[in-house]
């Protein structure tokens, strides 16, 4: 398989459209996946449950998502000026207020594992997709937090109860609820009415844990996110080549049995 990241992602350059508007940690994940649909079909009109911001959608798509829907005020606000999406709507995804099988496809990028009434999201996204409707998703895996570098070393030094700790804190700082298997996930979907059709393993071992050391490093982004409303003053090559250099090894899209992510595509049956 091609380890070339610059090859491997397309002929977009993901890494780059990411890396000079977010923190280089979410980067390099965003970039991946964003490289992963460019072979999927999405019928329209198109759903994607929990839009967020808009910046991915505005990145990862050379068209318009049809509706996007999210229950936060604050990130609805940013995806209306990301103008990735025909529509927009504020509203929590476990009480949809959209008709039944209006959609032809739907998308949740990196949400799911967020939400704590997951199976109620589950659910009315399959009631709002059409019958042979395909839906796109990824989460994190079990190995999002039992390969973290910190509580790793900690257990290696016999402070197995310091390195439970940590990892509970990462847990809560990163608000993952859901880090499960793609067998879980398939119960799920199926309780759910939809069949699951393939998934892959994805984002390497060393890649999660410069996604873990950029929750530290971070913090001056988080800064002047909170100063100036942007994770980047200067969003210019000359600012960031140092950053992309070091960070670009990570963001290659191979499909890995040890992958910390989960791609996932199913379909309604």
């Amino acid at each position: 398989m091609d380890k070339d990241p610059e090859k491997t992602l397309g002929s977009e350059d993901f890494l780059w459209l990411h890396l000079k508007d977010l923190p280089y940690f979410r980067s390099i994940l965003r970039a991946v996946e964003a490289s992963f649909y460019q072979d999927i079909q999405l019928p329209h009109p198109i759903l994607d449950v929990g839009s967020g911001d808009g910046h991915f959608a505005s990145v990862a798509f050379k068209f318009k998502i049809d509706v996007g829907i999210d229950p936060m005020s604050a990130t609805m606000a940013e995806a209306h000026q990301h103008g990735a999406y025909q529509g927009l709507v504020q509203a929590d995804g476990g009480k949809m207020p959209f008709a039944d099988n209006y959609f032809g496809s739907a998308l949740s990028n990196s949400v799911l594992e967020h939400i704590e009434h997951v199976d109620l999201v589950l659910a009315e996204t399959s009631r709002v997709l059409r019958s042979g409707a395909p839906f796109i998703f990824c989460v994190p895996n079990s190995r999002y937090f039992s390969e973290l570098a910190i509580s790793g070393t900690l257990r290696k030094v016999k402070l197995s109860g310091l390195g439970r700790s940590y990892e509970n804190w990462f847990r809560r700082i990163s608000r993952v609820f859901h880090a499960n298997s793609p067998k879980t996930w398939q119960m799920r979907l199926e309780n759910s009415g939809f069949k699951l059709e393939k998934w892959w393993h994805y984002f390497s071992l060393s890649a999660m844990r410069a996604l873990e050391w950029g929750h530290f490093l971070g913090i001056p982004s988080l800064v002047v996110r909170k100063l100036t409303g942007k994770w980047i003053l200067a969003p210019t090559r000359w600012n960031l080549a140092l950053t992309e250099k070091c960070v670009r090894r990570f963001a290659a899209n191979d499909h890995l049995p040890n992958g910390t992510f989960t791609f996932f595509v199913a379909r309604k049956v």
